[in-house]
């Protein structure tokens, strides 16, 4: 899965991707990683247990697409959500929709 999101040539590009081999959804801005939702699957479950975003793209609202990008892969998938990860649990309860 890849979401892009590029607004304008001045914007860095951004990408979610989820890379199974790591066990995680991966953030990239201009193809480098800035941060990354961490799951494990047990009994068809996805479980979030740690997020990450590099605290120098703080405040940019990176963390909430790829909390959104995340979850929203994972319900194509038909995976109930396991959210461990303080992180993805305090987005869900924002936004109602996804709990």
């Amino acid at each position: 899965m890849t979401v892009t999101d590029a607004h304008s040539t001045a914007e860095p590009r951004l990408e979610v991707r989820d890379n199974p081999a790591e066990g995680r959804y991966e953030l990239l801005l201009d193809g480098t990683v800035a941060g990354f939702a961490e799951y494990r699957d047990r009994d068809g479950r996805r479980i979030f247990v740690h997020t990450v975003v590099d605290p120098a793209q703080g405040g940019r609202g990176l963390g909430s697409r790829l909390a959104r990008a995340a979850l929203d892969d994972a319900l194509a998938r038909h995976m109930p959500v396991v959210p461990r990860c303080p992180f993805i649990r305090a987005w869900i309860e924002r936004h109602p929709d996804y709990g």
